[in-house]
């Protein structure tokens, strides 16, 4: 049974020999499936996707993940935006 993934040559003029063949250059433009990437992902979000919308939705959903936080949750916040962990949400402290 011969393998799947033969060994190249290694005898005169082989890959690994002076003089030869060696590396082809490969070159594969990508440009055109992009540009049919972004086109069906503005297809699939639709006319009514509004991003500024979107981002109004986020902040709000921020809003409301740290709203109410007890004194050591908002320790623990105040710690993790310290740290960079976690963006500074208004004065530097979580919505009330």
């Amino acid at each position: 049974m011969t393998p799947h993934d033969p060994t190249p040559p290694t005898g005169p003029h082989g890959p690994t020999e002076p003089g030869g063949p060696g590396l082809v250059p490969f070159d594969v433009d990508l440009s055109s499936q992009e540009v049919a990437r972004r086109a069906q992902v503005m297809a699939a979000l639709g006319p009514d996707w509004d991003p500024i919308e979107v981002l109004r939705g986020e902040e709000a959903a921020y809003d409301l993940l740290y709203s109410g936080l007890d004194a050591e949750q908002q320790r623990v916040y105040d710690e993790l935006v310290a740290a960079g962990v976690l963006p500074a949400r208004g004065a530097g402290r979580a919505a009330a």
